[in-house]
């Protein structure tokens, strides 16, 4: 299957390994586009791009750029979007419904989305979509077997207003635990602090899917204590309470069983390890690449005939 792969050139996680395993399992021409280039589709295909020569063109790009250019993109032949953000269309925040208004102008395209009960709900809303999971970077994170000198910790942004539960959370769980919220730059700082910590608090709240840090967390050994996004996504992902993760929907259940972890160290070290082994062997970029190149193969739904005028536009890249 020959695969055009359109990405971010700037971007603030680091998805190389994540591109590099989709590129194991298909002829893969990715292309990082610049954030002027993805302002301009139509002419960034006009000079670069004959599409005749792909079996899948894939979109990993700003979606906010994505819905100002409808028309153009109602041309693009055998096109998938792989997205991250989808979780938005369903949370209060300035994308709400934005994703469902988007794909309904284009309702022949896959969308490969990573969150399980977001997938579900846009096949209720007749799209065509599909569930892979975030991974994350099985070359730069591993649990290095250091001593962990931080107890509780999170590590991360929670700036942006769709992480404003975030915020709360933390804020509320920092008055009454000694709980450390810090940032570190990518790649080798990253994966050292995360060494460091003991139990890793995530505060998805409200999002409905599991973050990449999830992930990043429990593959360097921490003990995730994450909030619960509900039965059937963690199901989807094979998460256990108190087997491979620790849920919690409150303060009090979270410090209730923080306090049964650090009576039991024993305890907690499983399920450390159960998480560790769980994300490793089905969570590394190598192998959500991997999932992404199985969801493109299926035959996609037959796409609305263009318009005599459309036709012509797209001839004259006009």
């Amino acid at each position: 299957m020959k695969v055009l792969f359109l990405v971010q050139k700037e971007q603030r996680a680091i998805l190389d390994r994540l591109y590099d395993g989709i590129a194991a399992h298909c002829d893969c021409d990715k292309r990082e586009l610049t954030s002027e280039e993805q302002d301009d589709l139509r002419g960034y295909f006009r000079k670069h791009v004959d599409v005749t020569r792909y079996d899948r063109i894939v979109f990993f790009l700003r979606f906010k750029k994505e819905i100002r250019q409808v028309r153009f993109i109602q041309t693009v032949p055998n096109l998938v979007f792989l997205e991250h953000d989808a979780y938005q269309n369903y949370i209060p925040c300035k994308y709400t419904g934005k994703f469902s208004a988007h794909y309904r102008k284009l309702p022949w395209v896959r969308v490969i989305s990573s969150g399980y009960v977001v997938a579900e709900r846009l096949r209720e809303e007749g799209f065509d979509a599909v569930f892979v999971p975030k991974g994350y970077d099985q070359t730069l994170l591993q649990d290095q077997g250091r001593e962990r000198d931080i107890e509780l910790a999170f590590v991360g942004s929670t700036n942006s207003v769709a992480y404003s539960g975030r915020k709360a959370l933390l804020d509320e769980l920092g008055r009454v635990e000694p709980l450390v919220v810090t940032r570190t730059k990518s790649g080798e700082e990253y994966c050292d602090t995360l060494n460091r910590i003991r139990f890793f608090v995530s505060a998805d709240v409200g999002m409905g899917e599991f973050m990449i840090k999830n992930f990043e967390a429990m593959a360097c050994g921490c003990v995730l204590l994450a909030y619960d996004q509900g039965e059937a996504e963690s199901r989807a992902l094979g998460l256990q309470d108190m087997h491979n993760i620790v849920f919690y929907q409150t303060i009090a259940q979270l410090q209730e069983k923080l306090a049964q972890l650090r009576a039991d160290p024993e305890l907690a070290r499983r399920i450390a390890d159960n998480g560790r082994e769980l994300v490793v062997v089905q969570l590394s970029f190598a192998r959500i690449g991997e999932r992404i190149v199985e969801a493109l193969k299926p035959a996609l739904r037959t796409r609305a005939p263009l318009s005599l005028l459309e036709k012509v536009r797209l001839k004259l890249g006009v």
